[in-house]
């Protein structure tokens, strides 16, 4: 077998990163020549969990095939999500907690996918029925994962396994949970010194929904209102994407990790869909979700059948 490239999606977060992080680690320890690597630099929050636990950032690479040809996917699966050349590589595990879509592959696969908030929550589990123990910076950069995942247990992704996990990991990190988890998600809130386009591109992701592509964007802030004082320069940035990248929608969800609420902000057509799918009236682009905070479970699922309507 040649050398095995472990990635999670593009514009990776936490557990994109963390998730490669630690699925490389196992699959070096049962004896795979495995390297996790990135599809995008870390954000701050991902920065602010490598450096705690003194781990080093995967290297970044845009293309798989001019080094090999075997690869193992983390927290997605969806082809529009991935390597640029993911169709032409061979994919021979995926680890996920995502919908299956966009998928396919020429050759039989391991796949591990479970509706839990976290994929590291899944690592965890591969880890344990291997036998394997984990390092203590493996298990902060999972542990950072399950709390920027499920924001500090407030999402309704999270489950008990994904609590479960995170205590089980911080005791091995060595860290206070709560206090902890709290610097983290703190570190990912400071937008300020950002332009619009790397805000829209912090943690977005394209969804193919009945013939149209649907870019969703996520945000978290503890303040809101210093996001939206941006709004026009957002939505004309959100706008110029579409253009730019053949988007139909382009969705920006900023989120208040304080609240557990989010304000949607609406660029493109067919804007009556998002109407739809929340139950919202859009008031100059517009919408107030309150205890909106996941895009997975709150966001996606709701689009997806307002447009196969």
């Amino acid at each position: 077998m040649t050398k095995v490239l472990i990635f999670g999606h593009q514009n990776p977060d936490t557990d994109a990163i963390g998730a490669a992080i630690a699925f490389a680690n196992l699959q070096k320890e049962l004896g795979v020549d495995a390297e996790a690597v990135a599809l995008g630099t870390p954000n701050e929050e991902t920065q602010f969990a490598l450096d705690h636990f003194g781990v080093s950032a995967p290297r970044v690479v845009e293309t798989i095939a001019g080094e090999t040809s075997d690869v193992m996917l983390v927290d997605h699966n969806e082809f529009q999500q991935s390597a640029a050349d993911i169709e032409d590589l061979n994919i021979l595990a995926v680890v996920d907690h995502h919908r299956i879509a966009n998928f396919q592959t020429a050759n039989p696969l391991y796949y591990r996918a479970e509706p839990v908030g976290c994929t590291s929550t899944i690592v965890l589990k591969l880890y344990k029925e291997n036998d394997v123990t984990i390092p203590k910076e493996i298990a902060g950069m999972m542990l950072s994962a399950i709390v920027s995942d499920t924001l500090l247990f407030k999402s309704p992704t999270c489950t008990p396994e994904d609590v479960d996990a995170a205590n089980a990991l911080a005791e091995i990190a060595g860290v206070d949970l709560n206090s902890y988890g709290l610097d983290l998600l703190k570190a990912g809130t400071n937008l300020g010194d950002k332009s619009e386009a790397e805000l829209l591109d912090l943690d977005a992701k394209s969804f193919p929904m009945n013939g149209k592509t649907v870019r969703v964007a996520q945000v978290n802030t503890v303040d809101i209102g210093e996001v939206f004082a941006r709004q026009d320069a957002l939505r004309d940035a959100m706008l110029t994407e579409n253009t730019k990248n053949g988007y139909d929608l382009f969705l920006l969800l900023v989120t208040n990790i304080l609240d557990s609420d989010s304000e949607l902000l609406v660029a493109g057509e067919p804007r009556e869909k998002v109407t739809e799918a929340f139950g919202v009236e859009l008031k100059n682009d517009r919408a107030s979700l309150p205890g909106v905070v996941s895009r997975k479970k709150q966001v996606v699922p709701q689009l997806t059948e307002a447009f196969e309507k």
